[in-house]
């Protein structure tokens, strides 16, 4: 009786802890994007994703400095260590134009991600 009574209460909280952490990783229907810091300037500096799709994007900052990805449009922000990766999911997204900017080189670090 209490194996029984164990496990009817550790599978349900077992498969809530699984789908809580499979949630968080892409799945095979995100759209990957991958954007590179390099001399406080993105490239691409205006890539292209598609609209109604949850996107990954994966920010490598080959700079010597840390740079912070920030969108207000997209609701997103986060350090990236110098010669460091990041990933930030959005979406998602109507069409239209969402811009982001390096905050720590705002001159250079600009672009904007087009969904269509």
């Amino acid at each position: 009786m209490k194996t029984a009574s164990f496990s009817a209460l550790v599978l349900p909280l077992v498969l809530a802890l699984s789908g809580a952490v499979a949630s968080g990783a892409a799945s095979a229907a995100d759209f990957e994007l991958a954007l590179v810091i390099k001399d406080h300037r993105f490239e691409p500096s205006e890539p292209v994703v598609p609209a109604n799709q949850r996107v990954r994007l994966t920010v490598h900052n080959q700079d010597s400095t840390p740079e912070e990805f920030e969108s207000k449009a997209l609701g997103r922000e986060k350090i990236i260590p110098a010669k460091a990766k990041a990933v930030i999911f959005v979406g998602p997204l109507k069409p239209g134009r969402y811009t982001f900017v390096g905050e720590f080189h705002e001159d250079t670090a600009q672009g904007v991600l087009v969904v269509q």
